[in-house]
C-alpha cells in the first residue's frame, strides 16, 4: 500500500520505531502526524496488538498506531539486524523502549547505531532511566504513577492513592520523548550529528507534577489529596446542581467578587472568614458548604450560561460521549475520520495542536502486521534477491 503523508511538516524525516506497548508508540505517533516516514519494525510471527488486550483492529492500537508503516524483522537473527543496520545507514530516528539493557544485546544501542550513521538521532524511553540502581527494572505506567507521586495527591482526603484515569506516566513520556527528538534533530542542522535522546516514565511523570512538586522542593510542603478542590486557589471545585455537577473556578480576588455577585452571596466578601484569599485558604470547607447549598438550586447550563457571562470560570463535567457531543468539541474537529481495511470509518483523537500552513491530518489507520515490509525495504536500496533471502533466513 503506497505511503500516504499526514503532514508536509516533518516529511523529510525517516524513522525507524522499534517500540512497543504505549509510550514509545506515543512518541511515534506524533512524528507521524506530523508527516515523518515512520516505519515500525515488528516481530515476524508476533503480533504487537497482543499487547494492547490483543485487538489489533481495536481503538487502542488504532489510536496508537496510525499514520505509521509496518515492517517485520527479527533482531535477534543476524540478517535481521544487518538488514536494521542498512535500514539504519539511511535513516534520520531510532526510538526504542527496550529494557536497557537490550539494546545492547542486540547490538543496535546509540554507539553502535552512530558508528553506522553519525546523524542518526536516538530517542530511547524507558520505565526508570538509562542509569541508576533502577535501571533494568521493568516499568509500567500504573507501578510509575505511584512511584511518581501522582496518586498520592489524587482522589478524595483520606480514601488511600487513587491512579489517574489514563496512562498519565506513558503518555507524558512518550510526549517528551517526541520533544526531544525534535530539539536533536534541529541542534543536527548546525552541528551535522545526532546524538542520543533519553527519558523515562519516571522522570515524565516526576516533571507532570509541576507545582505540586515544587511546593515540596522550595517550601518543604508535602501536597496532600484535596479531591476535586484546588489545593492552593479557592474556592475552586466540584459541586452538585439541580442536575448534576458543575466545575468553579475563582483564580484572583476579581473573580471572587463577581462568583459571589452572581450567587447573590455578596455579603461573603465582607466577611472576614472569606474576604481574602488567605482567609478562604483557611476557611474551606464552611465556604464550600455555603457555595454548595445556592449552586444546588439551579441546574448545570443555568449555571455554567449565567458564570460564563460573568466572566467566572466554570463548565460541566461531562461522561466521554458527552464531551465529543459538545459544539466546541465538534467545531474543533477533535474527531477525525479514517478508512480502516476491516472496519470501515473510524475515528480518531486528533493531534491537539494546529499549525495553518502544514496542518496533520489522519492518512491511514494502523496496518497488518508486516503489511509495508517488501516496499519499505525496496525504498531503502534492497533487491528482491535481498528481500527473499532475508524471507528465507525467517529475519522478515
Amino acid at each position: 500500500m503506497p505511503r500516504t503523508v499526514a503532514s508536509t511538516a516533518l516529511s523529510r524525516y525517516t524513522v525507524l520505531d522499534l517500540t512497543r506497548v504505549r509510550a514509545g508508540p506515543t512518541a511515534a505517533r506524533q512524528l507521524a502526524d506530523w508527516g515523518a516516514n515512520v516505519v515500525t519494525i515488528e516481530t515476524p510471527g508476533v503480533d504487537t496488538g497482543e499487547e494492547l488486550g490483543g485487538a489489533r483492529h481495536g481503538p487502542d492500537f488504532q489510536n496508537l498506531h496510525r499514520n505509521t508503516r509496518s515492517l517485520t524483522l527479527n533482531l535477534k537473527s543476524r540478517q535481521g539486524v544487518e538488514a536494521f543496520r542498512r535500514l539504519v545507514a539511511q535513516a534520520d530516528v531510532v526510538l526504542e523502549n527496550f529494557r536497557p539493557d537490550v539494546k545492547f544485546r542486540l547490538g543496535i544501542d546509540y554507539e553502535s547505531l552512530q558508528a553506522v550513521n553519525p546523524r542518526i538521532v536516538y530517542g530511547s524511553i524507558s520505565g526508570f532511566g538509562q542509569r541508576g540502581p533502577y535501571r533494568d527494572r521493568p516499568g509500567f505506567d500504573q507501578i510509575l504513577q505511584g512511584m511518581g507521586g501522582i496518586m498520592s495527591i489524587t482522589g478524595l482526603p483520606g480514601q488511600g492513592p487513587v491512579r489517574v484515569g489514563t496512562a498519565l506516566a506513558d503518555l507524558s513520556s512518550g510526549l517528551f520523548c517526541a520533544f526531544g527528538v525534535l530539539v536533536a534533530l534541529l541542534e543536527r542542522e548546525t552541528s551535522g550529528r545526532g546524538q542520543w535522546v533519553q527519558t523515562s516514565l519516571l522522570q515524565a511523570q516526576i516533571f507532570m507534577l509541576d507545582f505540586q512538586a515544587t511546593r515540596w522542593l522550595m517550601d518543604g510542603e508535602v501536597p496532600q489529596q484535596s479531591g476535586n478542590d484546588h489545593p492552593t486557589i479557592i474556592p475552586t471545585g466540584t459541586f452538585r446542581t439541580a442536575d448534576g455537577h458543575i466545575n468553579v473556578a475563582t483564580a484572583g480576588q476579581e473573580t471572587w467578587v463577581r462568583l459571589c455577585k452572581v450567587l447573590g452571596l455578596e455579603e461573603l466578601t465582607r466577611n472576614p472568614d472569606y474576604a481574602t484569599a488567605a482567609a478562604r485558604s483557611k476557611n474551606r470547607a464552611p465556604l464550600n458548604r455555603l457555595l454548595a447549598e445556592c449552586l444546588a438550586g439551579r441546574t448545570s447550563r443555568e449555571w455554567v450560561d449565567a458564570l460564563n457571562t460573568a466572566g467566572v470560570p466554570c463548565g460541566p463535567i461531562y461522561s466521554i460521549d458527552e464531551v465529543f457531543a459538545d459544539e466546541q468539541v465538534r467545531h474543533l474537529e477533535v474527531a477525525q475520520t479514517v478508512d480502516h481495511p476491516v472496519r470501515g470509518p473510524i475515528a480518531l483523537v486528533a493531534q491537539p495542536v494546529e499549525l495553518s500552513r502544514t496542518p496533520s491530518r489522519l492518512s491511514s489507520a494502523a496496518r497488518e502486521r508486516g503489511e509495508d515490509t517488501d516496499e519499505v525495504l525496496a525504498e531503502f536500496d534492497f533487491t528482491q534477491g535481498d528481500i527473499s533471502g532475508l524471507r528465507k533466513a525467517g529475519a522478515i
